[in-house]
């Protein structure tokens, strides 16, 4: 009889915990997260603006807003989901139920990629980020044309511009509410976590007040990018790329920061 007894009391206090377990699983939008100031989607270049000069060989860097995720194309990604393509001297496509086309001109990165290095000749060009699903066919997500000059092509071996890691990028170490946490994995590839696809991971990002639990985001469907609004105070910040394949798995080392927010 005890034993029955205390079977239904651990039965009872199980049930108890699952609801909340239900509450916040991965992917779920935590209190601190906040909508983006644009309400339109984005994908553009983190670390190059109309205008700019620059020597090549040069290592270009993409981000993705608007709650949109990268999804490679060797398994479907659910809605807003997509793969980066950069455009070279060529306009938004006239008909966006075409496929891309594959030359010089359309550079796809459909393993997930958030990064290419630029080996253009001396000259002005005309850059432009653009999503497509797996099928190539192009998303109305798309940057602003870029028009660039490149001043010299140096010696240096393009390989050796890309090493393997993770990066987060912050306004500066003191932001108002809200604001961009901007996240990048360089020589990794970014998916859904439901794509299972090996050597592929999502964004974990912890973020730790001064006093109190840490709270954990899992952007596991392909998100690069978060907009958050916490209570002002000093926190600090850790990225890391988990393994879509084996849970927990990290694919490379952490990266940290730290943010006070007024």
């Amino acid at each position: 009889m005890r034993a029955s007894t205390r079977l239904a009391s651990l039965l009872l206090a199980a049930a108890a915990v699952l609801p909340a377990l239900a509450q916040t699983p991965p992917g779920t939008t935590h209190p601190w997260q906040a909508a983006p100031p644009r309400l339109t989607a984005e994908a553009y270049f983190t670390n190059l603006k109309d205008g700019d000069r620059i020597e090549t060989p040069y290592l270009l860097k993409f981000g993705l807003s608007g709650g949109w995720g990268l999804a490679p194309i060797a398994q479907p990604g659910r809605a807003k989901s997509g793969h980066h393509h950069l455009l070279v001297n060529r306009d938004l496509p006239l008909n966006f139920k075409e496929a891309l086309p594959f030359n010089d001109q359309y550079i796809h990165f459909g393993k997930g990629q958030m990064e290419t290095v630029l080996t253009l000749e001396p000259g002005t060009y005309t850059l432009r980020m653009l999503l497509a699903d797996q099928n190539h066919l192009p998303h109305f997500v798309y940057s602003k044309p870029a028009t660039i000059t490149v001043t010299k092509k140096n010696p240096t071996d393009p390989k050796t511009l890309s090493v393997k890691g993770v990066a987060l990028q912050l306004e500066g170490p003191v932001v108002k509410r809200p604001f961009r946490v901007q996240f990048h994995a360089s020589s990794l590839n970014v998916a859904h976590q439901s794509q299972r696809l090996p050597e592929t991971g999502h964004f974990r990002l912890t973020i730790s007040p001064a006093s109190g639990a840490p709270v954990v985001m899992d952007f596991v469907e392909g998100q690069t990018e978060v907009w958050l609004s916490p209570p002002a105070g000093s926190y600090g910040l850790k990225l890391e790329l988990l393994d879509n394949i084996a849970p927990g798995k990290a694919l490379t080392d952490a990266v940290s920061a730290s943010v006070r927010v007024e």
